[in-house]
């Protein structure tokens, strides 16, 4: 299983592209392993009550995960995790 990680989730994590064990079944147990191996992500992504946060996205497979973090996964799934995204001016 494979993770993206974009923006400054990537920076935070060391990389864009964590792996996670193929040993997890869910989103949420592949969510928990990322965040175990980067602890410094969790301030990032989740929120007080050690949830993930509304503003963060999470795909898997390119689509919003269709059960939450009970979305079954499997070895070549991939998970991705946006920070919030802001517009610009344009000129």
């Amino acid at each position: 299983m494979q993770w993206k990680l974009f923006a400054d989730l990537a920076e935070v994590a060391g990389t864009g592209e964590p792996t996670v064990t193929d040993d997890v079944e869910t989103v949420g147990e592949a969510l928990d392993e990322l965040l175990t191996a980067h602890p410094a992500l969790a301030e990032r992504v989740c929120d007080a009550d050690g949830e993930l946060a509304d503003h963060v996205n999470l795909l898997h497979n390119g689509e919003p995960a269709s059960e939450g973090l009970a979305t079954p996964v499997s070895p070549d799934d991939e998970l991705a995790l946006f920070p919030p995204v802001s517009g610009g001016t344009r000129v």
